[in-house]
């Protein structure tokens, strides 16, 4: 029975991302979905809206401030096709928003100018999130309609459903943690949706205020397609897209521009996989039960070097990208295979040793 080299989980963005980046440096790659084809969950939903995140300073707002100019050269390297550099016009929700982007301009970290109430960003930008999965795949083996129930190491090796086996096993299997007994990952499910629309109406950049609006793509003589997109945090996870979901979201659109002669034509929904402090969580899992069993004091607050914890040999995770996922996804997958190839450090913010620590001294 082959033996693959590495196997991957998910094949979402970030699955997606890591698989490309992957072959650079080997063929015996294998990208396991248990959907028919790669982005048919979360990120085939996603509205794929790229665009700076304002602020003040803080660790976070650096992390996307790194991705979000490696994501947009990314995919206009390996997919020009399926980026629109357009730029993105961010427009306060009301007074009290204005004021906050008032206070946020001395920490803008990309170029931007007063536009149509908001600020423009030449940066921002709205990709094909389901096309973009699909080239950076095309040239690795593939197996759909697979979901994965067990996972056991034996001899080195991972051995999935009993049956297809690797060296080293990569998940990125998003809101879905059933392969993980591991209480520690803490990933919290969003709901996102996008509708794709026909309107007579012509854009002509991208815009976000409640939600996103994308520019217009021409379809024919005066008609254009259209993208709304939005992440949401009240909804539950098993759901399809609704009416009301619909009628809210083109009201919201509505209050960025006036939308002429509205067609619905696609709706998209789907769990976005969040972590509980918003760093996404990239690298190797730590095995707490023996990592407790070696150190009970952990339980107390008392310091332990993390090199020193029991660790998952060969089993890594990619996951908690939340609702910036094609942001963050092509940073992320080039971190963790220089780690994986390389042994290049990842950067300490995203591994999972920061949720273990605090999940273990309540415990």
């Amino acid at each position: 029975m082959k033996i693959y080299d590495y196997i991957i989980v998910g094949g979402g963005i970030s699955g997606s991302a890591t698989a490309f980046e992957l072959s650079h440096y080997t063929k015996n790659i294998l990208l396991i979905d248990k959907l028919e084809e790669v982005a048919k969950g979360a990120s085939g939903a996603a509205g794929a809206f790229l665009s700076p995140l304002l602020g003040k300073p803080n660790n976070f707002k650096d992390l996307i401030t790194h991705s979000l100019p490696y994501a947009v050269e990314f995919y206009k390297k390996y997919t020009p096709d399926c980026i629109d550099n357009c730029g993105t016009i961010r427009i306060p929700k009301d007074t009290i928003d204005q004021e906050k982007f008032q206070s946020y301009i001395p920490y803008m970290d990309f170029p931007f100018e007063e536009k149509e109430d908001g600020y423009f960003f030449p940066i921002g930008s709205v990709v094909n999130s389901g096309e973009i999965c699909r080239l950076l795949t095309k040239d690795i083996e593939k197996l759909f309609n697979l979901e994965i129930t067990t996972i056991t190491y034996q001899d080195d090796i991972w051995i999935l459903n009993n049956s297809v086996k690797t060296k080293k096993l990569i998940l990125a299997t998003g809101a879905n943690l059933s392969l993980l007994n591991e209480h520690y990952i803490d990933i919290r499910a969003v709901w996102g949706q996008r509708i794709d629309i026909e309107t007579t109406t012509k854009v002509e950049t991208n815009y976000h205020k409640e939600c996103s609006v994308s520019r217009s793509i021409q379809l024919e003589k005066n008609l254009y397609q259209v993208s709304i997109g939005a992440t949401h945090n009240r909804f539950e996870i098993d759901r399809e897209v609704s009416e009301e979901d619909t009628k809210e979201l083109l009201e919201k659109a509505s209050d960025i521009l006036k939308l002429e002669n509205i067609n619905v034509i696609k709706l998209h929904g789907g769990a976005r996989a969040g972590s509980s402090d918003y760093f996404p969580i990239v690298g190797t899992l730590i095995n707490s039960a023996k990592t407790i069993e070696k150190f009970p004091y952990l339980k107390n607050g008392t310091h332990v070097d993390h090199s020193r914890f029991e660790r998952y040999e060969n089993l890594y995770i990619i996951n908690g990208v939340g609702g910036r996922g094609f942001v963050l996804a092509p940073y992320l997958a080039k971190q963790l295979v220089n780690h994986l190839i390389k042994n290049e450090a990842i950067d300490p913010q995203i591994i999972p040793d920061r949720l273990f620590t605090r999940w273990v001294k309540k415990q």
